[in-house]
């Protein structure tokens, strides 16, 4: 299959392609639209990457993947010009905030088709959904917080506020933190976009200052900062999404994944079957394959004491047999 490059709807956007530049009458065509920069963020790296598995077991089919950028105020004005081009049979994304960008660009193009990852929209039967189960990841991340603090005192570094985060990352970090230790508290500090490594930085610092000795970043590519903090200042880092150890050894005390890549590659051949469930929402956990809690990595054991890891590995058994509902 020809490879090339589309620079189309909009400058500012890069595009890519597994597939020609004319469509066979049998020819499936995908985009994939990255709302950031792959480089910067495990999670759409292993969409991008699981897409492509599915893809590359298929014949006939033409993918295309587009980075829009970090500044989501542009976001709804560049799926809407790749929807324009009305020539993929289905967008695959990636984002919490992606249900209500796309609602406008059916309103335009009622036949455009959407997969969505790590989001929540039932009943449009132009939608499908798959998000993972953030209230036991959140949980999870919270506990180890809780266990490995010595002042009790934690803090989450987002890059902003949508309903996901305010509504069960938060709450159910800080959950799991009180879950281990009573009194534990949660510092909540928003970075305002999803690059600023030096505000990143700033707001750690500040809550260090404070006393809190773990932190949370979920704040792309400016984590770094957060990171960076932790290490100057000596404090624990949590780490979400992907296995983040050889980030700062001995710093970052947990990671608990989400398999991005299997469910986007999951996703994707259901859709070259024409298997794919329009109009639902599910979720996926722990019990499902699609979250979990690194437990082998060699960083893992050498920072973190056995009797805690003893606990997290209890915990993570007492989800998986149903004798512990995270909600």
């Amino acid at each position: 299959m020809k490879k090339n490059i589309l620079l189309g709807a909009l400058a500012a956007a890069l595009i890519f392609t597994l597939g020609g530049c004319s469509k066979k009458a049998s020819e499936k065509t995908i985009a994939v639209f990255v709302p950031g920069i792959i480089d910067d963020s495990p999670v759409y790296s292993m969409l991008v990457s699981g897409i492509r598995k599915a893809v590359d077991k298929y014949n006939d089919t033409a993918l295309f993947v587009m980075e829009a950028g970090t500044n989501q105020a542009e976001w709804g004005q560049k799926i809407t010009a790749l929807a324009a081009e009305q020539k993929y049979e289905v967008i695959i994304s990636s984002n919490p905030s992606l249900p209500d960008l796309v609602e406008p660009v059916l309103a335009q193009f009622p036949n455009q088709k959407f997969i969505l990852l790590d989001a929540t929209k039932e009943g449009n039967e132009n939608i499908h959904t798959v998000c993972y189960n953030q209230y036991e990841q959140a949980y999870l991340t919270g506990y180890i917080g809780g266990l490995m603090s010595k002042s009790h005192k934690m803090a989450l570094i987002a890059a902003q506020e949508y309903p996901v985060m305010n509504n069960i990352i938060l709450p159910y970090f800080t959950k799991g933190g009180q879950a281990a230790f009573e009194g534990t508290t949660v510092d909540f500090r928003v970075i305002g976009n999803w690059y600023d490594a030096t505000k990143g930085a700033e707001l750690s610092d500040a809550v260090i200052k404070t006393g809190v000795d773990v932190l949370l970043p979920i704040c792309g590519g400016a984590s770094q900062g957060v990171i960076s903090s932790a290490v100057t200042n000596g404090v624990y880092v949590t780490w979400f999404d992907n296995n983040g150890f050889a980030k700062a050894p001995g710093t970052v005390i947990s990671s608990s994944i989400m398999e991005q890549e299997k469910m986007a590659e999951q996703v994707t051949a259901e859709f070259l079957r024409g298997e794919t469930p329009w109009g639902t929402a599910k979720m996926v956990g722990i019990k499902e394959g699609f979250v979990d809690f690194v437990q082998d990595d060699e960083n893992y054991i050498a920072a973190v004491p056995a009797d805690v890891r003893e606990k997290m590995a209890a915990l993570l058994d007492d989800i998986k047999s149903g004798a512990l509902e995270i909600k």
